[in-house]
């Protein structure tokens, strides 16, 4: 079943529940994946790696600004981004664990031959397309920071 299906699906649950932040969350993914499917000039379908990079960056901004809303001292404005963020991410595949994202970035470098800083790219590279949807890129950047250090 294609995303957009899903999310049909979920938000015709979230109408008869009349779960606003759900709705909106659904709306928002819908909308996003009608503006990717119009820039590529034509009707087609997305596949499944422009889905989920439409998902994790729309998962990034709820985050980024519940984040700037907690340091300006709005948790209350906080609060339904985050849970907006957590009705988008049940779409997303399920996210390794730290743990499982340094044994990868470990096995990356390994096989890279990366010796430091300056292979960095290299290895965030591979690190970013073998986790593509599975890992958070701000995390594998730290983990490849600390690892290649």
């Amino acid at each position: 079943m294609s995303l957009q299906t899903e999310v049909m699906t979920a938000m015709k649950a979230a109408m008869k529940a009349k779960d606003q932040n759900a709705l909106t969350s659904l709306r928002a993914i819908k909308s996003a994946i009608l503006l990717a499917q119009t820039e590529s000039g034509a009707k087609e379908e997305l596949t499944e790696e422009q889905e989920l990079k439409l998902l994790q960056k729309l998962v990034k901004q709820r985050k980024d600004s519940a984040t700037i809303f907690v340091e300006q001292g709005r948790e209350d404005l906080a609060e339904p981004e985050l849970a907006q963020a957590k009705v988008i991410e049940q779409f997303l595949p399920e996210q390794l664990s730290e743990e499982e994202i340094e044994k990868v970035v470990a096995e990356i470098i390994e096989s890279t031959g990366a010796a430091g800083m300056k292979d960095m790219g290299k290895v965030m590279g591979a690190a970013n397309a073998k986790l593509a949807g599975k890992a958070d890129g701000k995390t594998i950047s730290t983990i490849v920071k600390a690892k290649l250090s």
